[in-house]
């Protein structure tokens, strides 16, 4: 069963708006095990796990350890910078992995961490308030727990008024890239809105009431002035978005 970051992890630092969680995965090697049954236990390829344990071939050994590739949903926050540091990999390695031509991630947008290995000074024990989620969440879940989570903070910002209408990946003619090349399809569950850039430059993070959490990734031919696009996963939540006009902190 393919597991979501957060039912591995040590433990989530809350720290006034900022969210941040890191795990790492390894699995040590039972007798009789072999690389295509721990593969598809935890729904990854032989090829990866050769590649991410730098492996000669398949033949693997008991007590041998074995590191899984990780999935880390960026939350409000995060930075690649911190993520990488936090799992103690290289932002060369993280963006290649992940296909990135920036440095820039957004929140809910789901990162492949391939054979990391925390470092336990970036790791602080949960609050009562905000546990860690269950070992069965999924990334949907998370991304709805996190945003009702960040929803409860009090963001700190410049805030302004908007009109607010809403989009999906998956219409006709629609590309699913943003303008900042973040691949909606591949993270469905991604916060993203669609901004003018003179009134929201690219790149901020932002709170939007009613939506949470968000990254200003995008544009649009209709986004001028004080106007914004929020990405949603359907196009039925699209249409149950309406226009609504709300207000937007970016957050400093």
């Amino acid at each position: 069963m393919k597991k979501f970051v957060a039912a591995i992890a040590t433990g989530i630092i809350i720290a006034g708006a900022t969210v941040t969680s890191a795990s790492a995965e390894e699995y040590e090697v039972q007798q009789g095990d072999s690389l295509w049954d721990i593969a598809n236990e935890h729904n990854t390829t032989v090829d990866d796990l050769i590649d991410i344990n730098e492996l000669k071939d398949s033949v693997i050994h008991p007590k041998q350890l074995i590191y899984i590739q990780d999935k880390y949903l960026v939350l409000p926050g995060d930075t690649l910078s911190s993520i990488a540091k936090a799992h103690n990999v290289t932002l060369k390695d993280l963006r290649g992995w992940n296909d990135l031509r920036t440095d820039l991630i957004v929140i809910g947008q789901e990162l492949s961490i391939k054979g990391g290995n925390v470092k336990q000074d970036d790791i602080a024990v949960a609050t009562e308030s905000s546990k860690p989620a269950t070992s069965d969440a999924t990334a949907s879940e998370a991304n709805t727990q996190n945003t009702a989570l960040a929803q409860t903070q009090a963001p700190q910002g410049k805030t302004i008024s908007v009109k607010a209408t809403a989009y999906t990946a998956k219409c006709a003619g629609c590309s699913g890239i943003t303008y900042t090349g973040v691949d909606l399809n591949k993270n469905p569950n991604a916060k993203v809105i669609a901004v003018d850039p003179s009134v929201i430059p690219l790149g901020s993070e932002v709170f939007v009431e009613g939506y949470g959490y968000a990254t200003a990734a995008d544009i649009g031919g209709a986004i001028k002035g004080n106007k914004i696009d929020v990405h949603v996963p359907t196009t039925g939540e699209a249409t149950n978005w309406g226009v609504r006009t709300i207000n937007v902190t970016i957050v400093n």
